[in-house]
Formats: structure tokens, C-alpha cells, sequence
């Protein structure tokens, strides 16, 4: 795959990405207030699940994971890596992107917060913790990985 179609491919889902975590300030409109305000002083009511304080790390950090995704998507030609480290980079940090953006989202519905498999300090374990918090284990290493490798790179005499 050429390095075009791995920026397009990046550009693509850091918007996504993006989109989601908008989606999210959303949610911590309707959390914060109860709904939206339709017309001055009238709320029509709408639940939201969740914290406020959760929704406000999934509108950010989503945000911030795109933009990640985008910029490294921008930056790939200028990084001296060759095609199966183009693809591994490429391909590495939208899985992370996108396993945040589940552990976010996931994380707010489940009672121990999608931080452990097992029950913690915030609470049981239970199906959203478990789909919150199993993609989004890897993306801890894989992230560091990755940019350690973009940003050796970028340093390289090659």
C-alpha cells in the first residue's frame, strides 16, 4: 500500500474518530443539563448514561486521539520508515484511536469504569467493562511503540 493511501486511510478514520468524540459532547450536554434546550428556558428532556466527568474525557480525548491519528497520517512521508513500518504505524494507531474511543464509551456505562477485567474501587465487573477495557489493554504498549518508532524515525540518518 502506498504512503497516499495510508494518509488517506488515516486522514479518514482520525475524522471519524473525531466525529465520535463530538458525538460525546452530546452526551455530556445531556448529562449536564437533562436534555437539550429546545427553545429558551425549555429543556426537552433526554437521559444520558454515564458521568459528566466521563463524558468530558470522551468528547477530549477523542478529539485528541483523531487528531493523533491525523497527524501522523500528515506527517508519514516525512518520516523515514520503510513500507512494512509505514503499514504497522499506519494501521497500529488507528486500532488505537479506535480501542480508546470503545474504552471511553464503554467505560462510562460500566460500573468499574472498563479500568480492570475484575470488580475495583469504582466497582463490579461487568459486559461493558469487559468490551471497554479488553481492546484498549494492547493500545497502552502499542501507542508507545508507535511513536517511539515515528519519532526514531524522524531522528534517523536515513
Amino acid at each position: 500500500m502506498n504512503v497516499d493511501r495510508l494518509q488517506k486511510l488515516m486522514l479518514g478514520h482520525g475524522l471519524l474518530v473525531i466525529l465520535v468524540s463530538m458525538l460525546a459532547g452530546y452526551m455530556l450536554m445531556f448529562s449536564l443539563l437533562g436534555g437539550f434546550e429546545a427553545w429558551p428556558g425549555k429543556i426537552i428532556s433526554i437521559s444520558a448514561y454515564g458521568t459528566s466527568e466521563g463524558w468530558i474525557r470522551a468528547h477530549s480525548g477523542g478529539a485528541m486521539n483523531g487528531l493523533l491519528v491525523m497527524v501522523l497520517g500528515l506527517a508519514l512521508p516525512l518520516l523515514n520508515l520503510k513500507a512494512a513500518h509505514q503499514k504497522f504505524v499506519s494501521y497500529g494507531v488507528i486500532y488505537v484511536a479506535w480501542s480508546f474511543t470503545m474504552f471511553y464509551w464503554f467505560g462510562n456505562a460500566a460500573a468499574n469504569r472498563a479500568l480492570t477485567f475484575g470488580s475495583n474501587r469504582f466497582g463490579d465487573t461487568d459486559a461493558f467493562g469487559i468490551i471497554g477495557f479488553l481492546p484498549a489493554l494492547p493500545s497502552v504498549i502499542i501507542i508507545i511503540v508507535l511513536l517511539f518508532i515515528a519519532a526514531r524515525s524522524v531522528f534517523s540518518k536515513n
